[in-house]
């Protein structure tokens, strides 16, 4: 039976809750955030949590490796935590404030329909709704679809109005 040496369990215990911290960090769950929740400080709560952890994690494995028993080798240990904690601080500051600047497009709406171009799928009847295939956003959307005069299977058509999120008005193109 293999022993954990004291210092080796508490840098464990360190790196776990470094970890616990990012990852309520990283799911936005507010928790940490103390006054005014859009200021996050100096230093982000992700890089401190991937500073905490890889400092456990690191100055553990170290201690490991040298069998830290005594007060001094234990020091080292936690020095070689230090070195693998700063570069990981950096990285979990960048990577955040990547994902929290990133931009996005829009999300589409019924006004995103019109001037869409497509095909019929269903028959369009003059008096009722076919169906009609479009892309929105680079995404196929099948909707159903209204029109002045008959429409057969595998026309093209033009959206000339949005009549709801799923319906809309068209011509042939």
């Amino acid at each position: 039976m293999q022993v954990v040496a004291t210092g080796t369990l508490i840098f464990l215990i360190i790196g776990g809750a470094g970890v616990a911290v990012l990852a309520l960090a990283l799911l936005g769950t507010e928790l940490l955030h103390f006054g005014n929740p859009d200021f996050d400080g100096p230093v982000s709560v992700e890089a401190v949590a991937g500073f905490t952890g890889a400092l456990g994690f690191g100055a553990a494995i170290a201690n490991e490796l040298l069998g830290g028993r005594t007060p001094a080798m234990i020091a080292v240990a936690l020095t070689g935590g230090l070195v693998a904690a700063a570069p990981t601080a950096w990285a979990a500051s960048r990577l955040s404030r990547a994902a929290r600047d990133m931009r996005t497009d829009p999300t589409p709406t019924r006004h995103h329909l019109v001037g869409a171009l497509g095909l019929v799928v269903t028959p369009v009847p003059a008096d009722g709704y076919g169906e009609v295939r479009v892309r929105v956003a680079g995404q196929p959307v099948k909707l159903n679809a209204r029109a002045d005069r008959p429409i057969p299977v595998g026309a093209q058509i033009f959206v000339v109005e949005a009549l709801s999120e799923t319906s809309v008005h068209v011509e042939t193109y």
